[in-house]
This record gives structure tokens, C-alpha cells and sequence, in this order.
């Protein structure tokens, strides 16, 4: 016990003299290592599978509940250790499908038109499993189905009766035979010649057929049918209603596409929204779960930045930003601008996306990141490695720590500086801490959802910009 109170001791002071060497020109801000370590203690999901339908609608805004997976499981208790490493497998896969849908894309072609600018409906599902959640209404009647939210996505589908194959859901699968609103799409229809194989007819009707590498698959009918968010019910949507499904998408009823596609829901319902969203994902420890909203107020949210959204013709569906720099203590770390740009051949750049947890980073920019970051933490006790993580810390003896600040710069000036919880974050219940980031296997980067918590991302689509705000989950 002596030994280890020493040890601690020692660490301590190591720790602040750290602090004191440089503080002048490094900018820090604190963590709450005994905050953040208390949510990762055994956590209690048995009873969330109910998830309220809450939602507002005014002045063309409609908000919904946004909720982590983690918080949807119907597996009972889980301790956050098991979450985690759940989390990080799903992340890799979700990472190798997006390298590998990137690599097809650019090897299509080495040039493009003007007509490939959203011409396309492409799904994300095949780069993740899921994680995060809205429950919407489907149909008239509306019945309610959980949805797999996806900005990597354009086309929204659902499972339906009668289902020949299936997967297993929290939900009944969806009747269309029961929905007064349920309209098949013919075959010569505009919406039937967006999708990705036109022209696949089944009885005069448009059928859909999205595939993956990895197997999975969903196949089935096009429909033009009533969602309901809430209180408030958008008609006519294109939707895909799949009566051949495979795959792992976790328990939910279909998919939400958010991509930046013409067919996704965000592209259909401009007349009503003005091709404004947003969301917000709720910060570790704090209690309270995401928003998900779709309205014009969605897009200025008080006090936040705005950056330029880039289209990549290749992949439409995702949204680009014109990430130029990395960050550490304030100060802009030596990485050159053209490492994040996107190439004549849709090679790079950076995609914000929920699907992924942790912001991935070309291997050059990473490595000056971490040796940046390693630099101002020399006082901070080490740990292994854990998973994909390379730069961690035995935090266990301390209760608050100040970190120098990580940011993101953007080109136009602007620049995203992270909460302290969204990069040094805990990775067992031991106090263990990591730097969130990771190496990319190929140009492309990723800023995921560990990094994006509470912040308010917003998307104007109609004037290409994204926005960074205040918490307002």
C-alpha cells in the first residue's frame, strides 16, 4: 500500500511539473478523470427498448429523441469494459467498408460530369451496424419502427410483411398491406431511375436491390409512403420496403438515410425543411440523451462556426469539410494542407460521420498529432496500449487533469477546438485513458462520433455549409 501511495505521489509531481514547464505558450483545459470513470461502471440497458416518439414541429423544425445503442440494448446489464470493445469492433468494420466503397468509387472512373452531382442512391449499411437510433412512425395508420440513423446513407428502407427473409427486430415488421398510404412506384418513374441498378422491374413495379461486400443485403419493393415524426407526418417519402433482408443491423426496423443525395430523406423533404438538419450527440456522463433535427432553425444554432461542405461526385452521399490543420495546446502542429484534400478522383478528404466512433486521420497527420500531443503530456504516467489505441494513460491516481486542448482547422479560417472528453477518453474502469484518434489505412479522414459529442452539427444543404455549436442536446 506504502509502495503504491509513493508511486502516486511521484506520478503527482511528475504531473505538475509538467504543467508548469511551457504552460505559458501550451493551452490546457481540464478533465474529470472521477466523472468520466464513474459512467463506466456496470450499465443497466434491460429497460430501454422503450423509446418515447417525443418530437416538437415549428417554424418548419422537427426534433426527435436521438439515443445511443448502448442504451437500446435488450441484452440486460452490460459493464462498460464489454460495451466498449463492442463498440470498437463495430468501428473497424465500419471503417473497412468505407475504405473499401471509397477505393470502388474512384476506381470507376479517373473523371466525372456534371450529371454525376446526385445523381446516385447509395446506402452506408454495409460500413456499419448501427449507432444511433430514432424511432419514427410508418404508414397510415402509423406504426412505430426503431431506424438505424445513417449521414452516410441515402436511401431509407424498412422490413416488410410479407417477409421471406428476414432478420431478427425489436419491432413487428412492417404490413404494408395494412397502410392505407403504401403506393408502389412503377418502373418509369424519376424516383425508380435514381436508384443505383435502374430499371429492375418486378410486375410493372420498381424494385430496389442495395448488396454489400460483406454479404448483407437488402432487396424489395420502392414505395411511396406516409412517415410520421411525432406529431407531425411528412407524405409521400420514397422508400424501400425489403422483403429479402441479411444482415447484422442491430435489432432496428430499417434505415434512416441522411446522406446528401437527392433520394435520402433529407434531399425529399427540402420544400419542408429547406434542406436544413442537425443533430446532437449527448456528451459522456451526462444524463441526457441526443436531438435529431430537421428545419431551417436546425441550421443556426447561436454562437457556432460555419465551414464549407465539399462535394465529392464519387460519393455524394457523405459530407465533406474542408479540414486543413490539426491542433495541440493551441498550437497548429506542422501537417501540409494538401494531406486532407480530395482529389480530382475522390481520393481523400474529410467526412463527418456518425457511424464511425473514433476520427481516423492519414497516417503522416496522425503521427504529428500524437508526437505533438505525447510532447505536452511528457508528466502524464503511461499505460499499454489498448485495441487501437497507442497513446494511453494511467489516470488512476488523479481526479481532475488538465490536458492541452486539441482542435481542428478549417479552411476559410475557422477553427473547432474538442472538449477535453472527446479525445482523452476512458477505456476500462481502472483509469485508463486514451487519445481517441487513429491512423487511416488510406487519404481519407473521419471524424467520428467520439469527437463529435456534445456539439450541434448542423448542415445547410442548400447553401453547402456545416456548422459547429453549443451544447444543446
Amino acid at each position: 500500500m506504502a509502495v503504491k501511495m509513493i508511486k502516486i505521489a511521484i506520478s503527482s509531481i511528475a504531473f505538475l511539473l509538467a504543467l508548469s514547464v511551457g504552460s505559458n505558450a501550451i493551452n490546457f483545459q481540464s478533465l474529470s478523470v472521477h466523472e468520466l470513470a464513474y459512467t463506466t461502471h456496470e450499465i443497466d440497458t434491460s429497460h430501454s427498448t422503450q423509446l418515447p416518439s417525443n418530437s416538437i414541429y415549428k417554424k418548419h423544425q422537427m426534433t426527435l429523441q436521438l439515443v445511443h445503442r448502448d442504451k437500446m440494448s435488450i441484452h440486460g446489464k452490460k459493464t462498460y469494459w464489454h460495451l466498449f470493445q463492442e463498440q470498437l469492433i463495430r468501428d473497424s468494420k465500419r471503417v473497412a467498408g468505407l475504405y473499401r466503397q471509397l477505393k470502388n468509387s474512384s476506381s470507376r472512373s479517373s473523371s466525372y460530369e456534371l450529371h454525376d452531382f446526385g445523381s446516385a442512391v447509395v446506402s452506408g449499411v454495409e460500413e456499419g451496424i448501427g449507432e444511433y437510433f430514432v424511432k419514427i412512425g410508418i404508414g397510415s395508420p402509423p406504426v412505430d419502427q426503431y431506424m438505424v440513423v445513417d449521414t452516410g446513407s441515402d436511401v431509407t428502407w424498412v422490413q416488410c410483411e410479407p417477409c421471406t427473409n428476414c432478420y431478427n427486430q425489436a419491432d413487428p415488421i412492417f404490413d404494408p398491406a395494412g397502410s392505407a398510404s403504401f403506393t408502389r412506384i412503377s418502373c418509369g418513374s424519376v424516383a425508380c431511375g435514381l436508384l443505383d441498378q435502374a430499371g429492375k422491374c418486378g410486375s410493372g413495379q420498381c424494385q430496389y436491390e442495395v448488396t454489400y461486400e460483406d454479404g448483407s443485403y437488402s432487396k424489395g419493393t420502392l414505395a411511396l409512403e406516409n412517415l410520421k415524426f411525432g406529431s407531425t407526418e411528412v407524405q409521400n417519402v420514397a422508400i424501400g420496403c425489403g422483403h429479402h433482408n441479411l444482415g447484422l443491423f442491430a435489432w432496428a426496423s430499417g434505415l434512416l438515410g441522411l446522406g446528401g443525395g437527392v433520394m435520402s430523406l433529407v434531399g425529399q423533404l427540402g420544400s419542408q425543411t429547406g434542406g436544413a438538419f442537425g443533430y446532437c450527440l449527448a456528451s459522456p456522463g451526462s444524463g441526457s440523451d441526443g436531438s435529431l433535427v430537421f428545419g431551417r432553425d436546425a441550421g443556426i444554432p447561436t454562437g457556432a462556426i460555419w465551414v464549407p461542405l465539399v462535394r465529392n461526385p464519387l460519393n455524394p452521399s457523405f459530407y465533406y469539410v474542408g479540414l486543413v490543420g490539426l491542433g495541440v495546446g493551441g498550437v497548429r502542429v506542422v501537417v501540409p494542407e494538401e494531406v486532407f484534400q480530395l482529389s480530382e478522383y475522390g481520393d481523400g478528404g474529410a467526412i463527418l460521420d456518425t457511424g464511425t466512433a473514433v476520427t481516423r486521420l492519414p497516417v503522416r497527420a496522425y503521427k504529428t498529432l500524437r508526437e505533438a500531443f505525447v510532447n505536452a503530456t511528457i508528466g502524464f504516467p503511461r499505460a499499454d496500449s489498448v485495441s487501437l489505441f497507442d497513446t494511453c494513460y494511467d489516470l488512476s491516481g488523479f481526479g481532475t487533469v488538465r490536458v492541452p486542448t486539441v482542435s481542428f482547422f478549417f479552411s476559410n479560417g475557422p477553427e473547432l477546438t474538442l472538449p477535453a472528453k472527446n479525445y482523452l477518453i476512458p477505456v476500462d474502469v481502472h483509469g485508463t485513458f486514451c487519445l481517441a484518434f487513429a491512423p487511416s489505412e488510406s487519404g481519407l479522414s473521419i471524424l467520428g462520433n467520439i469527437q463529435q459529442k456534445g456539439i450541434q452539427i448542423s448542415f445547410d444543404t442548400v447553401n453547402g455549409l456545416a456548422g459547429f455549436g453549443p451544447d444543446t442536446c
